[in-house]
């Protein structure tokens, strides 16, 4: 997993490998965000542009691999892994465009 963004479909096994947020650490813009399927389909998976909400009630931006944007509640099923940390841009919870 040497690549900073994960292209192909991950395996259970490296997904428990990743380095994932807890969820007492909220997620920043770079991170990038992995959604389970509906029944018989792949995992989504996009880059959190904006991190939008308070503390604790935390919502993403998401621009999906699809090239799409949505707003992400997240829930059951949904991996957060850290992206590279962009140098010079404040706290990071707000990325550039």
């Amino acid at each position: 997993m040497a690549n900073s963004r994960p292209n192909d479909l991950m395996t259970p096994k490296e997904v428990n490998q990743m380095p994932t947020k807890s969820a007492d650490t909220s997620a920043r813009a770079g991170d990038w965000i992995q959604a389970r399927g509906v029944y018989g389909q792949a995992p989504r998976k996009g880059e959190i542009i904006e991190v939008l909400g308070g503390e604790g009630h935390e919502h993403y931006r998401v621009r999906w691999d699809e090239r799409h944007e949505s707003i992400v509640y997240p829930a059951d099923g949904v991996i957060i892994t850290p992206g590279p940390r962009r140098r010079g841009r404040g706290d990071g919870k707000r990325a550039a465009r």
